[in-house]
């Protein structure tokens, strides 16, 4: 091998890995650009006040005895309705009935 041919291979690899060293530095700072992007990109949490604990056992059960004795009401009071229903009909039937006899004069 001779000295020039050495040379001329040293001297194409040194412009080689110049090139290589001006990608690497592209790509670097390419990479570094998409980085600052993404973190300007990524947004603020939404709320920023405290939440309220959840409900303990004694609130959910103070709840459901609430509930079953509204319940329970709502129950009584529809059944006296029905029997208050039932009476003024009654009374209306009987009160019909005596109009009818009065009617015809019995």
């Amino acid at each position: 091998m001779t000295e020039s041919n050495a040379l001329a291979k040293a001297e194409a690899a040194a412009v080689e890995a110049a090139d290589n060293t001006d990608v690497v530095r592209i790509v670097a700072a390419v990479l570094a650009a998409q980085q600052a992007v993404q973190q300007q990109a990524t947004p603020a949490p939404a709320c920023q006040h405290q939440h309220k604990p959840g409900r303990s056992a004694g609130e959910w059960l103070a709840l459901a005895c609430a509930v079953c004795v509204g319940g329970i009401g709502i129950a009584f009071a529809s059944i006296a309705i029905a029997i208050g229903a039932t009476c003024a009909t009654v009374c209306l039937l009987i009160l019909r009935r005596v109009w009818q006899d009065m009617q015809k004069g019995r």
